[in-house]
This record gives C-alpha cells, sequence and structure tokens, in this order.
C-alpha cells in the first residue's frame, strides 16, 4: 500500500494533508463470499447497532457464515421475527435462491473486472450499485472503486475539495476557524470523477481517507 500513499501525495496536495493527518491505511476487508453480502443487505439503512442486533439474531437462526440453504430454511414468519422487514427478507431470499440456482456465482467474480462485477450483483434484487461498489471495495479488494453515490465520499469531497476557503487553508495547513452555516451543495458525480481522476489507480483507498477524515478532526476544522 506504500506505492498507492506515495502516489495520492504527490499528485494531490489536498489528500496528502488528509492522509498525513489521519494516519496509516487500516482498512478492514471480509470474505468474498455470500455471507458477506448478506451481511451488507441487513445492514443498508440502518445505524451500526440495531444492525449488528438484528444480523445476530438472524445469524443464530439461519446459521453463520450465512448460506443460501440456512436463508431458504427459514419461513417469513421466522424473519419478521428478528426484526428484518418485508422487503430485506424478500432480498436476502432474492439472493440466496439466486445463489443456489447458479445465477449468482461467487467463486468466478475475482475473474471479473469491476464493472462486470456490478452487473452480476445487481442481479439480485435489493442490491444497487453502491452495495455492489462496497462489495468491490471490502471483499474483492479493488483498488480503484469511486463510489458516487456514497453520502459520506460526497459530504468530505464537499468540505475539502469545493468549500473554497476551506480548500486554501488546508493546502497551506492552517486551521481555519468556524464558518457560519451555510447550505451545502455536494458535488455530482462528474464533479466527484474531476476530483478523484489524479487518484487512479487507487481511487478506494482515497476514498477510505475520505471516510476516515470525517471521523476526526483535520486540517482546516
Amino acid at each position: 500500500m506504500r506505492k498507492a500513499l506515495i502516489h495520492l501525495k504527490k499528485s494531490d496536495p489536498v489528500m496528502r494533508a488528509i492522509i498525513d493527518r489521519v494516519g496509516p491505511y487500516r482498512i478492514e476487508y471480509g470474505p468474498a463470499e455470500f455471507h458477506s453480502l448478506g451481511e451488507a443487505i441487513i445492514y443498508q439503512q440502518l445505524n451500526g447497532k440495531a444492525a449488528a442486533t438484528i444480523f445476530a439474531r438472524f445469524a443464530a437462526l439461519a446459521g453463520e457464515p450465512l448460506t443460501p440453504e440456512g436463508i431458504l430454511k427459514l419461513s417469513d414468519e421466522q424473519m419478521r421475527g428478528v426484526g428484518l422487514s418485508k422487503q430485506k427478507s424478500s432480498y436476502l431470499k432474492d439472493l440466496a435462491a439466486k445463489t443456489a440456482s447458479g445465477v449468482l456465482n461467487f467463486t468466478r467474480l475475482s475473474d471479473l473486472d469491476d464493472e462486470e462485477v456490478i452487473e452480476h450483483l445487481t442481479q439480485v434484487k435489493g442490491i444497487g450499485v453502491w452495495t455492489a461498489q462496497m462489495f468491490l471495495m471490502f471483499s474483492l479488494r479493488r483498488t480503484n472503486v469511486l463510489p458516487t453515490g456514497d453520502f459520506g465520499v460526497r459530504m468530505a469531497m464537499h468540505r475539502h475539495y469545493l468549500d473554497v476557503r476551506r480548500v486554501k487553508k488546508l493546502k497551506k495547513g492552517v486551521a481555519a476557524s468556524n464558518p457560519r452555516k451555510r447550505k451545502i451543495k455536494l458535488p455530482t458525480p462528474a464533479q466527484m470523477e474531476k476530483i478523484a481522476e489524479c487518484w487512479k489507480p487507487y481511487r478506494s483507498v482515497a476514498c477510505w481517507y475520505l471516510w476516515r477524515s470525517l471521523d476526526i478532526k483535520t486540517v482546516g476544522d
């Protein structure tokens, strides 16, 4: 990963300041398998604590790691009983059914390029582009993913790249006073692609630093 950090710091002074402030790259990867995708569906649109509780209850019934057979044996009543909505239950059943039938094949994902992986995974109800991109980043360990629909990445890009006064301070390494509250206009996908152009082929790494930059006090705050 040293090569990625050298590239990002050399190509982008703003990212260099963020990396220096955040510190070492410590991404946590998960296995590129059925279990990870099932867990991702359960966690969608829930805060971490609530999702973890529901997942633990669900895994106690379905078995851990999750398998298509373990999910397909459950009734709708059992799935609702652990706190899953009717919609999420249907998503998990569709994931399990498509995997069991061979429509979804996890063993071949590593041989596909990023766009092909997204196309393959989004065959499942409830798996959109964002979920597929998270799987690419955190399970398949792809280094050049830019999730333009991710709120955290968009917010961090606005904060560090589009807020002109903050960007000027960040580049100089000077702490800025708190600006007056004003309406935030998050970047469009096209703006994000332009900002991230110089990060290639390590956009996933840069996005991890953007996420982390929202969790700590960075230069310019």
